[in-house]
């Protein structure tokens, strides 16, 4: 079976302002001296993804945390996902979980979105994951693999697709599940994965996020059927970050 090679991503929210392009250089420099055995991602606010790509960091891409289904029109305050791709950015996150609480994204939103980014030839970084309440009442799964069906368009292609699995109670808790957890919740996403695509939902990557960081990332990267991992706070700081990238010469 193909493995994707693994990508840790970060997503900085609403963090971030000009004199974070040091974090940026400090990161690539980090990499060019010590490697990195896995892609590496940045997502920016929207304010900063033009400085942050025009600096030519060879070793880190970088993509948007959001864009509105439509190419353009009447959408005070939004952002297009031709409008970022412009800017050189080849991923786009869609659907977190903040967004689907503080914005009301439900799954048929959260679709569209990723086919716009996906029209525009962009990779759709598609999140999912369950509340505390739903995981207390055993209805994680359902929920997950729900929302996994629901919100893959039908623009989707095993290489412009990403899910990512984040636990809503585990992001910036400083809580994650238990290895079996994630275990088997990403093995039920990868056989919704291979149900939609055949063989090749196979090299579908899968990422992790919820408190992660420099001491959990080796073994939870070692998960069978974890891509990688979408990082919030921990990617803030290169040092930090490079450290969860780092689990990957842990891993082999």
């Amino acid at each position: 079976m193909m493995t994707p090679k693994a990508l840790v991503a970060g997503n900085w929210k609403m963090n971030g302002l000009k004199a974070s392009t040091q974090e940026i250089t400090r990161l690539n420099d980090l990499i060019n001296t010590s490697g990195a055995k896995c892609d590496v991602l940045i997502c920016p606010p929207f304010t900063l993804i033009s400085t942050f790509a025009g600096l030519g960091a060879e070793n880190v891409a970088i993509g948007a945390q959001d864009c509105h289904m439509n190419v353009s029109g009447a959408h005070t305050g939004d952002i297009s996902a031709e409008m970022v791709v412009e800017l050189g950015c080849k991923h786009i996150i869609v659907g977190h979980s903040e967004r689907r609480a503080d914005h009301g994204e439900n799954n048929d939103v959260v679709n569209a979105k990723a086919a716009a980014a996906q029209n525009e030839g962009a990779t759709a970084i598609i999140c999912v994951g369950e509340t505390i309440e739903e995981r207390e009442a055993g209805k994680a799964l359902d929920v997950v693999i729900s929302q996994v069906k629901a919100s893959i368009p039908q623009s989707a292609t095993a290489s412009n697709t990403i899910i990512a699995y984040e636990p809503v109670w585990a992001i910036g808790s400083g809580h994650t599940p238990t290895v079996m957890d994630v275990q088997e919740m990403h093995k039920a996403v990868r056989e919704v994965l291979m149900s939609r695509f055949g063989a090749s939902g196979a090299g579908i990557k899968i990422l992790y996020g919820g408190s992660v960081k420099a001491s959990n990332a080796p073994e939870l990267m070692s998960v069978p059927n974890v891509n990688g991992a979408l990082v919030g706070g921990a990617s803030l700081k290169a040092d930090d970050f490079y450290g969860i990238i780092s689990a990957y010469d842990e891993i082999g």
